[in-house]
């Protein structure tokens, strides 16, 4: 159990790589929040994993969510140990056929989440004096290919983010990868 006494925020942690993440959490002792834009499949995923797992919907587009839930789970679990930015969302299309809305909420639940998340789970870490950030990039925060130009975008912010993280954070207890 080389998580037990840990505590994680995963968000779209109701499918997918998240839900995966989330459940591997819960096996190594770990207590998760799984953090969805569908509260009730997150609530699901949630009682499918157990192990304590809670869950809490946001919207991760809206900054003061993303804050909430942040909230949710200090209130939840007293601290917050581990923090996965997972949540993200696609459209495909070129770039002259981009729907500017599209543009818009993909980075900002694809990047601007994840400094959200961050920059409000920070505190927590440093006064617990431990903690971990793994945002997930994908191999497009290397690379670029035709007709995902938000997606590349964030996923190239993505790895900005996290190495500035990890700069700020290099004289703590607290990793960025």
């Amino acid at each position: 159990m080389k998580l037990q006494g840990k505590t994680a925020i995963v968000t779209g942690g109701a499918s997918g790589f998240g839900a995966g993440i989330a459940a591997k959490f819960v096996a190594e002792g770990a207590r998760v929040l799984i953090a969805d834009i569908n509260g009730a499949a997150a609530k699901s995923m949630a009682n499918e994993i157990g192990g304590g797992t809670v869950s809490h919907a946001a919207n991760m587009a809206l900054g003061d969510d993303v804050k909430a839930l942040t909230k949710a789970a200090i209130d939840a679990f007293g601290h917050i140990d581990i923090l996965v930015n997972n949540a993200g969302i696609q459209h495909v299309a070129a770039l002259e056929n981009f729907p500017p809305q599209k543009w818009d909420a993909i980075i900002a639940i694809n990047l601007s989440s994840a400094f959200h998340t961050t920059a409000a789970a920070l505190p927590a870490m440093r006064e617990a004096g431990w903690g971990r950030v793994v945002n997930i990039a994908s191999a497009h925060g290397l690379t670029a290919s035709p007709f995902k130009s938000a997606y590349i975008a964030a996923k190239h912010g993505i790895i900005g983010l996290t190495k500035t993280t990890a700069l700020e954070t290099a004289t703590d207890p607290i990793t960025a990868n």
